[in-house]
C-alpha cells in the first residue's frame, strides 16, 4: 500500500439489512443511518464539506468524507446508547483504525494525489445518541 500522509491524530445514507434480519437488527441500521445523517448536517454547519458517504472497499469502510477548507477528512461516526462497554469513543478499537486507515489508502489511491487529511470522529452517546461529540485528529497516521 502506497504510504498514507496525514496531519494530525453528496448522496443520502445507504442501509444495507439483510432481508432475513430480525428487528433488532433492523433498528440498529436505522439508528446508523440516523446518526450518519445527523452527522453529515452537523459537520455541515460547522463549515465542512460532504464529499462522499458510506465508502467501502473490502479492506474497511469510511462512514463520510469531507473537506474541510484544502483537508481531506475520513470520519468516523459512532452511536452507543450505553456507556457498559466504554461508550461510542471506545468502540473505535485498533482493528477499526486499521480498517479505516486501510480505507482511507484505497480512496487515496484513486484521487492520484495525497491532498492533506485528517481523520476525525463524530460521537453519539447517551439514549438515543443525545449526546453529539466531535473529535478530531482521532488517529495519528
Amino acid at each position: 500500500m502506497a504510504s498514507l500522509r496525514c496531519f494530525g491524530r453528496g448522496s443520502s445514507s445507504l442501509s444495507t439489512v439483510r432481508a432475513d434480519a430480525t428487528p433488532h437488527a433492523r433498528r440498529r441500521a436505522g439508528a446508523g443511518a440516523r446518526s450518519e445523517d445527523a452527522a453529515a448536517q452537523f459537520l455541515e454547519t460547522q463549515g465542512l464539506t460532504i464529499i462522499e458517504r458510506n465508502f467501502r472497499t473490502r479492506r474497511g469502510e469510511i462512514d463520510l468524507i469531507a473537506r474541510d477548507g484544502p483537508m481531506l477528512v475520513f470520519v468516523e461516526v459512532r452511536l452507543r446508547t450505553s456507556s457498559v462497554f466504554g461508550g461510542a469513543a471506545a468502540s473505535i478499537t485498533g482493528p477499526k483504525r486499521a480498517r479505516m486507515i486501510a480505507a482511507a489508502g484505497a480512496y487515496l489511491s484513486r484521487l492520484g494525489r495525497e491532498p492533506p487529511c485528517r481523520f476525525d470522529a463524530v460521537l453519539f452517546d447517551g439514549t438515543e445518541g443525545s449526546r453529539l461529540t466531535w473529535e478530531r485528529n482521532i488517529l495519528d497516521v
